[in-house]
C-alpha cells in the first residue's frame, strides 16, 4: 500500500508541483482544493494514484472534518502538507478588517487546526510529517501585504509549539519557506522575470524546488522544529516592497 499526502491547495501552483512531486515518487496523493474542482480532477487524472477532496478553509469545522474523514479510512497517513493560502493587499498604514479575519483563519487557523487532528488521529507507519508552507517574508519583511505577512508570521508560530508537544519523537513538524516562485496577484510575467531575480544568486526559484524540498522533509532527516527557506537566498536581502512591486520602480 502507498504511503498518503494530503496537500492542501494541491490543485494549482505550488501546490500542484508538490502533488506531481509526491506522486511520482510513489505516493498516494490526496489533493485538496477550494474552488478549483475542475483544477484538482484534471491533475488527479494525470497522476499515478489520487483522488480529490474539496472543502472551503475559512470554514472552521470544514477541514478538521476532511482530516477526520481521511483518517478514519487511511491506512498510512504519513505527511500532511498545509499550502493553500489567501494573498491579498492591505498595507502597514490602513489593516482591512476582511482581508485579516481571512488570512488569518485560511493561513493560520484552519492549518493549525488541521495539524491537530492529522497529529491527533492519523495512521501512520514510522511517524507523521506535518509541513506549514510559510514565506521568506519571516525574515524579510516589508510593509506590503500586512494581513498575509501576519498570517504567516502565525503559523510559523505553531511550528515549535507543536513540535514540543509531540509524544512521540517519530513525529516531525516543519516550515518551508519559499520565496518568490511564481507570478502572483496582479503581477505580469515580464514583471516577475525581473522581481523574481532580486535575490543573493540572480535567478528564479523553480515551483520543482519546492516540491523536492517537501519530499525531502517527508523523509524526516531534520529535527522537529526546523524551516528550511527554498528562495535563492532572497530572505538575505532586505527589499523596501514586496518584489511584486520593485519590478514596477
Amino acid at each position: 500500500m502507498k504511503p498518503a499526502v494530503l496537500i492542501t491547495g494541491g490543485a494549482k501552483r505550488i501546490g500542484a508541483a508538490i502533488s506531481g512531486a509526491f506522486a511520482r515518487a510513489g505516493w498516494h496523493v490526496i489533493i485538496h482544493y477550494g474552488k478549483s474542482e475542475s483544477e484538482a480532477e484534471a491533475l488527479a487524472a494525470k497522476l499515478p494514484s489520487a483522488e480529490v477532496y474539496g472543502c472551503n478553509l475559512n470554514d472552521w469545522d470544514a477541514g478538521t472534518a476532511m482530516i477526520e474523514h481521511l483518517a478514519g479510512r487511511l491506512d498510512d497517513w504519513r505527511v500532511l502538507v498545509n499550502c493553500a493560502g489567501v494573498f491579498n493587499r492591505d498595507l502597514t498604514q490602513a489593516l482591512n478588517p476582511g482581508v485579516f479575519d481571512e488570512a488569518m483563519q485560511v493561513n493560520a487557523g484552519t492549518p493549525l487546526r488541521m495539524s491537530q487532528a492529522f497529529l491527533q488521529s492519523a495512521k501512520a507507519q514510522g511517524g507523521r510529517r506535518v509541513i506549514q508552507v510559510t514565506d521568506q517574508k519571516l525574515v524579510n519583511p516589508n510593509p506590503d501585504f500586512l494581513s498575509y505577512t501576519m498570517s504567516k508570521h502565525a503559523l510559523n508560530g505553531t511550528i515549535p509549539m507543536l513540535a514540543a508537544a509531540q509524544a512521540d519523537s517519530r513525529d516531525r513538524i516543519y516550515g518551508l519557506a519559499p520565496g518568490a516562485i511564481l507570478a502572483s496577484h496582479d503581477q505580469t510575467e515580464s514583471e516577475a522575470e525581473v522581481s523574481h531575480r532580486l535575490n543573493l544568486l540572480h535567478r528564479r526559484t523553480g515551483a520543482n524546488e519546492i516540491a523536492e524540498a517537501a519530499l525531502f522533509l517527508s523523509e524526516g532527516w531534520l529535527a522537529s522544529g526546523e524551516t528550511l527557506f527554498i528562495d535563492s537566498g532572497q530572505h538575505l536581502v532586505p527589499q523596501p516592497r514586496d518584489v511584486l512591486f520593485l519590478a514596477r520602480q
